[in-house]
């Protein structure tokens, strides 16, 4: 009996085959042969590393989302988020594990005093994904809080959420008081402090601690920074409404604060 070689399977079975591993294997599998390419550039094999509502979400991107092939959908979503929901979110794809890569701005954030002038500024910068970011002018009370159905997440993933901010050379008041940060899903809550600004800390003269040990703030690849609100895993056996919230406070300290830019929340893989 003769021996069928891969290359000579059904285009059908080798997408399926390809289909069950990772976006990094297909494109492996698409340089070992041209019957491998075909198969493993096929819309079959790219639209099980597609998320399953993907019509939904990029119907509602602020511009049309035009591509050739699920491929090149797929390399687009994982290549620069897609402005959303008018553009007060953004969705991307992580290209290792295609899992979904949300993050919230500014506007879709409840930041406290954030509708007074006097306390926070609203402006368009260069560099930002969103039409707009806010600037803390000076407050005593800093709170920002951001929430997010936890149905819109991939499931089986534990995900990372980010306050995304900016230090601007004025910055004062930020690590006088260590600032808290939270994750609460349902009856689920995990809280820690952190300082903000560590070189503000240094100029003080503050010990280092147990308390501080993560300094938290981290730069980017896009100019940005980056403070870890923590971290939570999503099962999938959630109700789709039940929502993720999460914050970042400095309310105890009665001082004066001021000097950062925030872009917004954002939620990815770990």
């Amino acid at each position: 009996m003769a021996e069928t070689t891969v290359e000579e399977l059904p285009e059908e079975c080798l997408s399926l085959v390809i289909s069950l591993t990772s976006p990094g294997d297909a494109r492996c599998s698409a340089a070992a042969s041209s019957a491998l390419r075909v198969a493993a550039d096929s819309d079959l094999t790219w639209e099980t590393f597609l998320p399953s509502d993907y019509r939904d979400i990029i119907s509602r991107s602020v511009s049309p989302v035009e591509f050739s092939s699920k491929k090149d959908l797929f390399c687009r979503l994982s290549s620069a988020p897609l402005l959303i929901y008018g553009g007060k979110k953004t969705f991307s794809i992580d290209k290792y594990t295609n899992k979904k890569i949300y993050m919230l701005s500014a506007r879709d954030l409840s930041i406290a005093w954030s509708s007074n002038s006097l306390y926070w500024s609203w402006k368009s910068l260069l560099g930002s994904r969103f039409p707009e970011v806010v600037e803390l002018v000076m407050v005593c009370w800093l709170e920002i809080h951001g929430k997010i159905s936890i149905g819109l997440l991939s499931p089986n993933t534990t995900y990372g959420a980010y306050l995304i901010i900016q230090v601007m050379d004025r910055a004062f008041g930020l690590d006088m008081v260590p600032s808290e940060v939270s994750i609460e899903i349902g009856a689920n809550k995990v809280q820690k402090t952190l300082y903000l600004k560590s070189d503000e800390c240094q100029r003080q003269g503050l010990k280092e601690s147990r308390e501080r040990e993560n300094q938290a703030i981290c730069p980017r690849g896009d100019g940005w920074l980056e403070v870890e609100l923590g971290e939570f895993y999503n099962n999938g056996r959630g109700e789709e409404e039940e929502e993720v919230k999460m914050w970042f406070r400095e309310i105890k300290g009665v001082h004066l604060k001021g000097g950062i830019v925030v872009e917004g929340i954002e939620l990815r893989p770990k």
